[in-house]
């Protein structure tokens, strides 16, 4: 075989991945505790091999033993889904305030998938299979406590290899993978700051200690900061999403608190804590400026930088080429600001993250809605794309280290 007749079988799948895509887009359930998704995906993956359950969250790991013996590889697909309300019109849309608008529910569909190849071809399999249905990727640290409580060494051995797939519903041609050695994808932290001071009349504000001066001096300099402490070529993104302060129903109150929000990227490892570091200093001396006090908060969780090992990301191109033709790989110029915990898994295990095109034929991919839009449609009819690839690279893996051994 080998990569394009796998690629051929899985098309034979289709209608079994579409239809199992389609019962999860209705079930969409968030955060770490994903009981009805869970039991879908048992039910798609029973007899399969060995099954590891987690009693911390919704996870599965399914171990697909191979005939022969060799070392181990880790396919990952995410389960969760966002506090969205769907608009997409879809038959099968989801009602329940939730939505897998990140297109997660494809990924699952595309493990499984994958997963009946490599059951189905187990004689050839010279080595071991993980494949891991992660909760809890959107903010909730899924992959850091599927680490933790070592679901990676289930075979005695930790895996060589780590492949993931992330489907987009824009901005890359569909059918096409796409992605780069290296940095992929940023890592993501939130910044939440309030300001106190001494609430007074807006009369006679210098009798009191004002926590909105301080904010809005504190906002519009930051950017300047970044601007001049840190490399135009190691970017950082510092973005304000919110702010509160005062009462709509008043204009001369001077309140006591005010607050912002954003998020922050960065693309290196330890940039993060560089800019703790450089951010923490000009807030304080911010608020020391204007005499009020400063509260810094980092948030619960921070994602870290999705970095591609440069072999693995080779051996991507070569699966995606020798399966399905030159034109369906597309080399990424540069990473991209979104972020994915799945940073954490190569940073145990040398890997690769792979985007797949996912916007339907008809549309205007370069224009569509974007993941994360409750109007985010996805084509369900790449899941075998998907399929083929998790398996081959999982295939490709284990027949090197075969023939080396």
């Amino acid at each position: 075989m080998f990569y394009r007749e796998l690629a051929e079988e899985a098309e034979r799948y289709l209608e079994v991945v579409q239809g199992i895509r389609r019962d999860l887009h209705q079930i969409p359930e968030f955060g770490l505790d994903l009981p009805k998704t869970r039991e879908r995906i048992l039910a798609s993956i029973h007899g399969l091999g060995d099954i590891h359950l987690s009693d911390k969250l919704s996870s599965i790991v399914l171990h697909i033993k191979g005939a022969q013996p060799g070392p181990t590889v880790l396919i990952r697909a995410d389960m969760d889904a966002l506090a969205v309300e769907e608009n997409t019109g879809l038959e099968y849309a989801s009602t329940n305030g939730y939505m897998h608008a990140c297109g997660h529910d494809l990924h699952m569909a595309i493990g499984i998938g994958a997963a009946h190849l490599l059951a189905t071809h187990k004689a050839d399999l010279k080595g071991d299979v993980l494949v891991w249905f992660q909760p809890g990727e959107e903010g909730h640290g899924g992959a850091d406590i599927m680490l933790e409580e070592n679901m990676h060494m289930i075979t005695g051995s930790k895996p060589i290899a780590a492949y993931g797939i992330h489907v987009t519903s824009s901005w890359q041609p569909p059918r096409t993978f796409g992605g780069k050695a290296g940095a992929l994808m940023a890592s993501a932290s939130d910044l939440i700051v309030t300001f106190t001071g001494r609430g007074g009349h807006g009369s006679s504000p210098w009798m009191a200690k004002d926590p909105i001066s301080a904010m809005t001096d504190a906002m519009a300099g930051l950017q300047t900061m970044i601007n001049k402490q840190f490399n135009v070529f190691d970017p950082v993104v510092v973005n304000i999403g919110w702010l509160k302060a005062g009462d709509d129903h008043t204009t001369n109150v001077i309140p006591e608190q005010s607050s912002f929000g954003a998020t922050i990227r960065t693309f290196s490892p330890g940039m993060l804590d560089n800019l703790k570091k450089h951010v923490t200093t000009y807030l304080e001396s911010t608020a020391a400026a204007f005499g009020v006090s400063v509260d810094i908060d980092w948030g619960q969780y921070a994602t870290e930088v999705v970095m591609n090992d440069p072999a693995a990301t080779e051996r991507v191109r070569k699966v995606v080429r020798e399966a399905f033709g030159e034109q369906a790989w597309m080399e990424w110029p540069h990473p991209i600001a979104g972020a994915e915990d799945f940073g954490s898994i190569v940073r145990e295990i040398p890997g690769a993250f792979i985007f797949l095109g996912a916007a339907p034929a008809a549309t205007d991919w370069q224009n569509a809605a974007p993941n994360h839009s409750n109007r985010a449609v996805f084509d369900d009819s790449v899941v075998p794309s998907g399929c083929a690839l998790l398996a081959g690279l999982a295939f490709d893996v284990l027949n090197e280290a075969a023939a080396k051994a």
